[in-house]
């Protein structure tokens, strides 16, 4: 069964308060592409394929995430569940000291078609840098592991990094149902807004399945 259009209202980037000044809006769940369901925009038609990903294996069993390493930015952190706020944004992850990365649960889980999505903080106010502190940094081809609750792994390799001012964040690009595996990475970037307290932009990392094992 065809998956649900995403609508005018979903595609306005809304933020959400955070301590790296704000988190991108979600679609709402039946929005999100879930394994099994055809592409409403097919990565390949709206140009997010990346060239050198290499050939992806098929997709695998919905398991929650439980830990993302990126070898070549150091991180290698836990991973928990977020779900929508009350006025329907995407939740971020805790405010804490060693803040981990926070999973979508709206969207697929990693090596499952469509696009997976994992955001985390760059900065984690007075506890100092966040665990996606250099996600920018990323370059096409590196390589990300997710590492899944039923002992599987996914792993991903960069296919483009953008950085986006937040008003207007590419909800579509980053939410939207695609053909195959993917995977999102979102934080905050760009200059910091000292008045309000927080980040002006947005990075976002497209990557694509290149392999699973268990």
């Amino acid at each position: 069964m065809r998956a649900a259009m995403l609508t005018a209202t979903v595609l306005a980037s809304v933020a959400l308060s955070s301590a790296c000044g704000g988190a991108p809006g979600a679609p709402p769940a039946s929005s999100v592409a879930v394994s099994g369901t055809a592409p409403d925009n097919p990565s390949r038609a709206s140009g997010q394929a990346g060239a050198g990903a290499g050939a992806a294996t098929g997709p695998i069993a919905r398991s929650t995430p439980e830990r993302l390493v990126i070898p070549s930015i150091g991180v290698d952190t836990a991973v928990v569940s977020l779900g929508l706020a009350p006025d329907g944004t995407v939740q971020v992850p805790p405010i804490e000291a060693n803040a981990p990365a926070g999973w979508y649960r709206g969207s697929p889980t990693p090596g499952q078609t469509g696009p997976s999505v994992i955001l985390a903080h760059v900065t984690v106010g007075r506890y100092g840098d966040g665990v996606f502190l250099n996600l920018s940094r990323l370059k096409q081809g590196d390589r990300i592991t997710a590492r899944l609750q039923d002992g599987a792994s996914a792993v991903f390799s960069v296919d483009r990094v953008q950085t986006v001012a937040k008003a207007q964040f590419p909800t579509r690009a980053v939410y939207g149902n695609v053909d195959r595996p993917e995977l999102r990475l979102i934080t905050c970037g760009g200059p910091r807004n000292s008045a309000a307290g927080g980040y002006l932009d947005n990075v976002v990392v497209y990557a694509s399945l290149v392999s699973t094992a268990r």
